[in-house]
Protein backbone atom coordinates (compact mmCIF):
# COMPACT_ATOMS: atom_id res chain seq x y z
CA UNK A 1 0.00 0.00 0.00
CA UNK A 2 1.53 3.29 -1.05
CA UNK A 3 0.95 6.26 1.22
CA UNK A 4 0.12 9.38 -0.79
CA UNK A 5 -1.03 11.87 1.86
CA UNK A 6 -1.12 12.64 5.59
CA UNK A 7 -4.23 11.27 7.36
CA UNK A 8 -4.37 14.40 9.58
CA UNK A 9 -3.91 17.35 7.20
CA UNK A 10 -4.12 15.57 3.80
CA UNK A 11 -0.79 17.07 2.70
CA UNK A 12 1.12 15.11 0.08
CA UNK A 13 4.45 16.32 1.48
CA UNK A 14 5.42 13.19 3.47
CA UNK A 15 8.60 11.24 4.01
CA UNK A 16 9.63 7.91 5.51
CA UNK A 17 10.58 8.13 9.18
CA UNK A 18 11.71 4.72 10.43
CA UNK A 19 9.93 1.47 11.26
CA UNK A 20 7.71 0.76 14.29
CA UNK A 21 6.55 -2.80 15.12
CA UNK A 22 7.58 -3.96 11.64
CA UNK A 23 5.51 -1.25 9.94
CA UNK A 24 6.80 1.72 8.00
CA UNK A 25 6.51 5.02 9.87
CA UNK A 26 5.96 8.31 8.01
CA UNK A 27 6.36 12.01 8.85
CA UNK A 28 4.23 14.75 7.39
CA UNK A 29 6.49 17.72 6.65
CA UNK A 30 3.54 20.13 6.72
CA UNK A 31 2.07 19.35 10.17
CA UNK A 32 4.92 17.24 11.68
CA UNK A 33 2.50 14.32 12.31
CA UNK A 34 3.99 10.81 12.58
CA UNK A 35 1.85 7.91 11.38
CA UNK A 36 2.15 4.31 10.25
CA UNK A 37 0.45 2.35 7.54
CA UNK A 38 -2.45 0.24 8.72
CA UNK A 39 -2.01 -3.47 8.20
CA UNK A 40 -3.94 -4.68 5.21
CA UNK A 41 -6.54 -7.22 6.28
CA UNK A 42 -8.06 -10.06 4.37
CA UNK A 43 -10.71 -8.71 2.08
CA UNK A 44 -13.81 -10.78 1.51
CA UNK A 45 -15.37 -10.91 -1.92
CA UNK A 46 -18.47 -8.66 -1.98
CA UNK A 47 -20.38 -11.64 -3.41
CA UNK A 48 -20.21 -13.33 0.01
CA UNK A 49 -21.19 -10.15 1.85
CA UNK A 50 -24.30 -9.79 -0.31
CA UNK A 51 -25.18 -13.49 0.04
CA UNK A 52 -24.75 -13.31 3.82
CA UNK A 53 -27.02 -10.27 4.06
CA UNK A 54 -29.62 -11.93 1.82
CA UNK A 55 -29.60 -15.02 4.02
CA UNK A 56 -29.94 -12.89 7.15
CA UNK A 57 -32.97 -11.13 5.67
CA UNK A 58 -34.48 -14.53 4.88
CA UNK A 59 -34.20 -15.49 8.56
CA UNK A 60 -31.15 -17.77 8.46
CA UNK A 61 -29.16 -17.53 11.72
CA UNK A 62 -25.62 -16.14 11.91
CA UNK A 63 -24.14 -19.55 12.72
CA UNK A 64 -25.99 -21.18 9.82
CA UNK A 65 -24.68 -18.48 7.48
CA UNK A 66 -21.18 -19.20 8.81
CA UNK A 67 -21.56 -22.90 7.98
CA UNK A 68 -23.07 -22.24 4.55
CA UNK A 69 -20.69 -19.54 3.28
CA UNK A 70 -17.58 -20.27 5.32
CA UNK A 71 -17.29 -16.73 6.71
CA UNK A 72 -17.22 -15.90 10.40
CA UNK A 73 -20.58 -15.29 12.06
CA UNK A 74 -18.97 -12.24 13.70
CA UNK A 75 -18.22 -10.83 10.24
CA UNK A 76 -21.85 -11.38 9.27
CA UNK A 77 -23.01 -9.56 12.44
CA UNK A 78 -20.65 -6.67 11.64
CA UNK A 79 -22.02 -6.42 8.07
CA UNK A 80 -25.59 -6.41 9.38
CA UNK A 81 -24.69 -3.52 11.72
CA UNK A 82 -22.66 -1.68 9.08
CA UNK A 83 -25.41 -1.78 6.45
CA UNK A 84 -28.25 -1.44 9.01
CA UNK A 85 -30.04 -4.55 7.76
CA UNK A 86 -33.17 -5.59 9.61
CA UNK A 87 -34.69 -9.04 9.17
CA UNK A 88 -38.49 -8.99 8.99
CA UNK A 89 -40.17 -9.90 12.27
CA UNK A 90 -42.67 -12.52 11.25
CA UNK A 91 -43.08 -15.39 13.64
CA UNK A 92 -45.73 -17.28 11.66
CA UNK A 93 -43.12 -19.20 9.68
CA UNK A 94 -39.55 -20.40 9.86
CA UNK A 95 -37.08 -20.93 7.05
CA UNK A 96 -35.35 -24.19 6.31
CA UNK A 97 -32.59 -24.45 3.77
CA UNK A 98 -30.82 -27.03 1.67
CA UNK A 99 -27.69 -26.72 -0.44
CA UNK A 100 -28.14 -28.76 -3.60
CA UNK A 101 -26.35 -29.53 -6.83
CA UNK A 102 -28.14 -28.73 -10.07
CA UNK A 103 -29.21 -32.37 -10.49
CA UNK A 104 -30.55 -32.58 -6.92
CA UNK A 105 -32.41 -29.30 -7.39
CA UNK A 106 -33.98 -30.54 -10.64
CA UNK A 107 -35.20 -33.72 -8.95
CA UNK A 108 -36.62 -31.76 -6.01
CA UNK A 109 -38.53 -29.32 -8.23
CA UNK A 110 -39.81 -32.10 -10.50
CA UNK A 111 -41.84 -33.49 -7.57
CA UNK A 112 -45.08 -31.42 -7.31
CA UNK A 113 -45.53 -32.39 -3.65
CA UNK A 114 -42.40 -30.39 -2.76
CA UNK A 115 -43.91 -27.21 -4.19
CA UNK A 116 -47.21 -27.18 -2.27
CA UNK A 117 -48.06 -25.06 0.78
CA UNK A 118 -44.76 -23.21 1.11
CA UNK A 119 -42.79 -20.24 -0.13
CA UNK A 120 -39.43 -20.88 -1.69
CA UNK A 121 -36.40 -19.01 -2.94
CA UNK A 122 -33.46 -20.45 -4.87
CA UNK A 123 -30.14 -18.65 -5.06
CA UNK A 124 -26.79 -19.49 -6.60
CA UNK A 125 -24.06 -20.43 -4.13
CA UNK A 126 -20.83 -20.94 -6.05
CA UNK A 127 -21.23 -24.15 -8.07
CA UNK A 128 -24.31 -25.21 -6.04
CA UNK A 129 -27.74 -23.80 -5.30
CA UNK A 130 -29.36 -22.94 -2.02
CA UNK A 131 -33.06 -23.46 -1.61
CA UNK A 132 -34.75 -21.62 1.24
CA UNK A 133 -38.24 -22.84 2.01
CA UNK A 134 -40.67 -21.25 4.45
CA UNK A 135 -43.01 -23.45 6.42
CA UNK A 136 -45.78 -22.09 8.58
CA UNK A 137 -45.50 -22.83 12.27
CA UNK A 138 -48.37 -24.91 13.56
CA UNK A 139 -50.46 -23.47 16.38
CA UNK A 140 -49.78 -25.24 19.62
Amino acid sequence: MKIRYCPRCKSEDITKSGIVKERQRFLCKACKYHFTVEKEGKSIDPYYVIKALQLHIEGVTYREIERILGVSHVSVMNWVKKYKIKAPENYDYHPTYKVLTLTELSVFIANPANLKNSGMMITELGDKYMMIKWERLKNQ
